[in-house]
């Protein structure tokens, strides 16, 4: 349970991060907190990278289909525009966003916005993935979520990419990713 400090009679914001490999539930995550933030009456906004169109242009969709409404933005400063009268943001798939998406996070969490960030911490090959180590840094709250290694039924931390593809980029689901555990991760 979180609960929103007050000093001084002000709003103290803070940045929540969920993170793990494809397939353990993080936008799963993301979407429950939001939803609680709703009925709590809070003003909430929930934005997307918008290269991700892998379920839909404007929603966030969870691997399990449960879907809500998000603004796709194309640069991590325009959520410093949109999100000003927010009471909680949740922003998912952050390892897309730029590289500035930590410290704009930091100047939202600063105006007293709950931020709740999901996200892959580690790319196909096990390194880490854009800006998600230096928000696991700034970050208040962590939640790393584990999906289940297709291979051996062990926890999973890995997102082994099936398909051959040269760039750390390439969007998919389950016809190009699964999860595995850390001794899998390196069988075919």
């Amino acid at each position: 349970m979180f609960i929103e400090p007050h000093i001084h009679g002000e709003k103290r914001g803070w940045i929540e991060v969920i993170c793990g490999s494809m397939f353990s539930g993080k936008t799963e995550e993301l979407i429950r907190r939001l939803k609680r933030a709703r009925i709590a009456h809070q003003k909430v906004e929930i934005f997307k990278p918008s290269l991700d169109i892998r379920y839909h242009e404007k929603n966030i969709v969870s691997h399990d289909e449960n879907a809500v409404p998000s603004t796709p933005v194309d640069n991590s400063q325009t959520l410093l525009l949109l999100a000003s009268d927010c009471n909680t943001i949740g922003i998912d798939e952050a390892q897309f966003f730029d590289n500035e998406l930590p410290d704009v996070c930091e100047q939202l969490a600063l105006k007293g916005i709950r931020v709740i960030v999901a996200g892959l911490d580690m790319d196909y090959s096990g390194k880490p993935f854009g800006p998600i180590p230096l928000l696991l840094a700034k970050a208040d709250y962590l939640t790393k979520l584990h999906a289940i290694c297709v291979k051996c039924g062990n926890i999973a931390n890995y997102s082994y990419r099936k398909k051959a593809h040269q760039g750390q980029i390439l969007l998919g689901e389950k016809d190009s990713y699964e999860p595995r555990c850390r001794f899998c991760m390196n069988l075919p």
